[in-house]
């Protein structure tokens, strides 16, 4: 027998003046940190995040303005037995520029953790410009929107006045006292707007219209054949289906020339891309839209956006179109090899999906996925149906074969879904209209023990008692 098991998270009183509605949620599941968006673009954050224990102070208050955020895990040498420091960079408009604000998980013996400010963060670049107490001014112009995407030790932020994607690195300050040092390591200039970004397993994901962009990012920060190199490559864009960009690169390893003040400095030069796109450093698959029949009996194809990537597994990702179809994308290597090669197949339509979350993890056989309409229900399946469903259709010599891919479970909430997060195979929150709710999935109390990650058995409610 399947249980359900929901409570409501604990969550301050809204008022107009200290606490107001929360819009958007941002987990970070090693170390339990979650980040609350309001609608006043401030924004909370929660180390060690417990939802049976009321959220009624933030430990780090982000006052507004915001326009996005994103968690940034820095992983340690090899040698060190220090765990990967956890980072929020948040991006605000600031007299018209970009404001990076860099906040750092303090993890300290005996005491509680605690987001607080990045003390220093040094930069090696003219147009990045640290200053104690704001943060670090990217010179660009901010514009109507910015877009944030972090994974480990690289970040990418994408700049629509511009149309620019500016990859980064970010690495401990030798000097010690909590500070980085950022470096830029690409700078992406696209031909067409980007509606989503996302960094993972290696790869670094633009979704544009009717297809997304991948690229190497160990290609994009290391150069070609993943050697250190100090170039700018130019790829100018055809302006058609899957044109190119104009990439400039630098040293991502933040292994430079040291100059006064402790500056790393890389060289530059310019470097040409061959037309034709197909050097491996990157590329462009398509999507397949819909058609529309018109009077003359002809179809034609309407444009779509990737507006959502989401990586599954190393080489599995989910594209969320603006059409509410979902799509797999299979790339063919991890993202450190030379070519870059893949291929793309739309699920079925179950609904028109407006919100997708799902939580990586390749210790997992089977990732769940969760999938809102954006009213009242959340559909869950599995990496696995998905597999097992491409399977039976390849296999079948009828190309009209229709794909069948099992629901396992569905939620129905009273209030309409805002926004929900993954938090591990068998467990979600949803945020509804300023209320957030935690479901878990299980059958008997020992296989939910078994399956659940050790690090998140603290969330389970307090009727749980083990045997």
């Amino acid at each position: 027998m399947v249980v359900v098991q929901g409570s409501k998270v604990p969550l301050p009183q809204p008022s107009s003046l200290s606490h107001p509605n929360t819009t958007s949620i941002l987990f970070e599941p090693s170390s339990l940190s979650l980040a609350l968006t309001h609608s006043d673009s401030s924004l909370s954050l929660y180390p060690s995040f417990n939802p049976h224990t009321p959220l009624t102070h933030p430990q780090t208050l982000i006052p507004s303005p915001s326009s996005s955020s994103t968690f940034l895990l820095l992983q340690q040498p090899h040698s060190s037995p220090a765990p990967a420091a956890v980072l929020f960079l948040v991006s605000s408009p600031h007299r018209s520029r970009i404001l990076l604000r860099l906040y750092r998980l303090r993890r300290r013996h005996r005491e509680t953790p605690s987001f607080a400010r990045v003390p220093r963060v040094l930069c090696s670049h003219k147009d990045l410009r640290f200053q104690p107490g704001l943060g670090v001014l990217l010179d660009a112009n901010h514009g109507a929107a910015v877009k944030l995407a972090g994974s480990v030790n690289y970040f990418a932020l994408y700049a629509l006045s511009s149309n620019k994607v500016w990859v980064f690195a970010v690495k401990d300050d030798d000097g010690g006292g909590g500070g980085v040092r950022l470096m830029r390591c690409a700078v992406i200039e696209c031909g067409r707007p980007v509606f989503s970004v996302s960094v993972a397993f290696g790869f670094l994901i633009l979704g544009e219209e009717d297809g997304v962009r991948v690229f190497g990012l160990r290609r994009l920060v290391k150069g070609r054949g993943g050697k250190r190199v100090g170039n700018s490559k130019h790829l100018r864009n055809g302006g058609g289906r899957g044109g190119g960009l104009e990439v400039v690169n630098c040293n991502g390893d933040l292994e430079g020339k040291m100059e006064r003040h402790g500056v790393v400095a890389v060289k530059q030069t310019n470097v040409k891309f061959k037309p034709d796109n197909r050097d491996g450093g990157s590329c462009f698959v398509a999507l397949k839209g819909n058609e529309v029949k018109t009077k003359s009996a002809t179809k034609v194809s309407m444009s779509i956006k990737a507006i959502s990537v989401q990586a599954v597994s190393q080489r599995m990702f989910l594209i969320l179109d603006s059409h509410g179809d979902i799509h797999l994308l299979c790339l063919s290597n991890s993202g450190i090899g030379v070519d870059i090669t893949g291929n793309v197949r739309q699920l079925p339509r179950i609904m028109k999906v407006q919100s997708l979350a799902v939580l990586p993890d390749v210790s997992n056989m089977s990732q769940t996925i969760w999938i809102s309409d954006g009213c009242h229900s959340v559909h869950m399946f599995t990496a696995m149906d998905i597999e097992n469903a491409l399977n039976e259709t390849d296999g079948n010599d009828c190309k009209e074969k229709i794909m069948h891919l099992p629901v396992i479970r569905v939620l129905f909430s009273s209030e309409k879904i805002q926004d929900m997060i993954s938090l591990s195979a068998n467990s979600i929150l949803i945020l509804g209209q300023g209320n957030i709710y935690l479901f878990f999935f299980f059958y008997t109390f020992d296989f939910l023990l078994n399956s659940m990650p050790r690090t998140l058995l603290h969330l389970l409610p307090p009727s749980f008692d083990k045997p």
